[in-house]
């Protein structure tokens, strides 16, 4: 059996109820349930949820919530991790069947494409067979040439080494892009850790990258999905 599992707690702090809020005219959880759905990958595409509103929105996107996220695993502080193995151990008692293979995505990814996932998915069989396959993007610019505050004034190198590096001459670097991470089911449950010589990035445009944690952010994520399909703020 293979499952999509889809965290959404309740509690957001920033943007109060971000999952279900109205982003492109749907709630924002319905995305990334449309992308998971249309892939045909799963047998099931579970949102793992502490709060009640969110499982009835999750249901009427056509997402299955056959239990409830427990509390120990639903506060500010829950790992991630500790939600997905939740669900994997619930969902195999609760349908009788072993799971093989799970896809994590994350209720905040209104610019997921069902296509990656189903690309990602055929990484996780190429040999060397990974734990892994994640989202990612790289950098617009070179990580080795950052710069911290030097307070009260100033700033001073990240990596001083590279003061004068070209940015030609470095190495292109990329980051997990906190949208959807695959593993085999023994993976996830052993907690493998998820960045590992045993991981294998899926490299997305930056167009399609944009964590949301802030109204910023939000902000703009809304452009990216305005510009990719094709619709102005004013509509």
């Amino acid at each position: 059996m293979q499952i999509a599992i889809i965290p959404a707690r309740g509690g957001s702090k920033r943007i109060p109820r971000k999952n279900i809020k109205l982003f492109g005219g749907q709630p924002m959880i319905a995305w990334p349930i449309r992308a998971a759905l249309s892939s045909k990958l799963f047998d099931h595409v579970i949102v793992s949820t502490d709060d009640d509103e969110i499982a009835e929105v999750a249901k009427a996107s056509g997402a299955s919530v056959p239990f409830r996220r427990p509390a120990e695993f639903s506060n500010d502080h829950s790992p991630a991790r500790d939600a997905i193995n939740d669900t994997i151990a619930q969902a195999e008692a609760f349908y009788g069947k072993a799971i093989v293979s799970a896809c994590c995505i994350y209720a905040t990814s209104p610019l997921i494409e069902a296509e990656d996932l189903n690309a990602a998915r055929n990484l996780l069989d190429e040999p060397p067979v990974p734990n892994f396959v994640f989202a990612a993007a790289t950098y617009p610019h070179p990580v080795q040439r950052a710069m911290l505050r030097d307070e009260p004034l100033g700033v001073r190198m990240l990596y001083p080494e590279h003061m004068k590096t070209r940015s030609q001459d470095l190495p292109e670097a990329f980051h997990d892009a906190g949208q959807f991470y695959w593993g085999w089911r023994d993976a996830f449950m052993d907690r493998e850790p998820m960045f590992s010589p045993l991981s294998r990035p899926y490299l997305l445009p930056r167009s399609r990258v944009q964590d949301i944690d802030t109204p910023e952010d939000w902000e703009f994520a809304e452009l990216l999905f305005a510009a990719r399909n094709g619709i102005s703020r004013a509509g």
